[in-house]
């Protein structure tokens, strides 16, 4: 890994690094804080999946994150959202392509040679981290928006590889929604069954391990209605009996105002699942 960004934070170290990904088939932007440790320590790992159109620099610029990790003495993980280069796939539109890979591998050309998200994020990205920095085998996984939709159905999809799971504003219901609808045919075809398999809502009645899932949404969030619908996800929770905290904010919108205010909670929720 190339480390391409370096910086001083709360104690620890925030950069940015670039390396070649074998599974997506393109050089991939990753930021990593280390918070400071003892020689010799191993920490536990919290990975950030950011949402449309974000890169790795969102999350670390925006959320005020460096403080928290470096306050429960956790390795924060944000790799950029999307494969990108010259000859990867894209398209015009900012819900689809390149800076919105959406968390899963596609299927479908011109999407299926680079858009394999979902290996990367649970089995090269994992296996990286654990070799080059003091991490442990210890992982958590949390998201916005988009990257809220990839924390769950990842959690959901692979049971025992991540410890705890939150979101803020996530997609809970990609199937039913126009964000979700567009991703899906292109990376997946028109198989509308195949796509359930990346449905967070969809998984919870199969999901083989109970995590305690945190959400928090604003209820003034431009995109509450017709895009995420946490009340379907809610539902379904409580038809299955799967644990589920949902916290609707007053007044808080779909940008990181919003996440910078609850960070803090949703990195405790996380450090008491992976120092338990």
């Amino acid at each position: 890994m190339d480390r391409i960004e370096h910086h001083a934070s709360f104690g620890g170290t925030q950069s940015v690094y670039q390396h070649a990904s074998q599974v997506l088939g393109c050089d991939m932007k990753v930021a990593v804080f280390v918070p400071d440790h003892e020689e010799g320590a191993r920490l536990p790992v919290l990975y950030w999946l950011s949402g449309l159109t974000c890169t790795e620099q969102n999350f670390i610029t925006k959320a005020g994150a460096q403080r928290y990790a470096a306050e429960h003495g956790v390795i924060l993980v944000a790799p950029d959202t999307s494969p990108r280069g010259e000859g990867v796939a894209d398209d015009e539109a900012y819900d689809l392509g390149q800076g919105a890979g959406f968390y899963l591998n596609a299927t479908q050309k011109p999407w299926a040679q680079h858009f394999q998200m979902e290996d990367y994020i649970t089995k090269e990205l994992p296996a990286l981290i654990e070799a080059t920095f003091p991490a442990s085998d210890k992982r958590s996984i949390m998201g916005h928006s988009m990257g809220g939709h990839g924390a769950l159905t990842l959690a959901l999809r692979h049971p025992g590889f991540y410890l705890a799971v939150s979101a803020f504003s996530p997609i809970v219901a990609p199937t039913q929604v126009p964000w979700g609808e567009k991703a899906f045919s292109a990376y997946l075809g028109d198989d509308r069954e195949a796509w359930k398999a990346h449905d967070a809502t969809a998984l919870l009645a199969s999901a083989e391990e109970r995590l305690p899932i945190l959400i928090d949404q604003g209820d003034a969030d431009d995109f509450l209605a017709g895009q995420l619908k946490p009340e379907i996800f809610e539902a379904e929770a409580k038809r299955v009996g799967h644990p589920l905290t949902l916290r609707m904010q007053e007044g808080h919108d779909h940008s990181y105002y919003f996440i910078a205010s609850f960070i803090g909670d949703h990195i405790a929720h996380h450090a008491k699942a992976l120092k338990a």
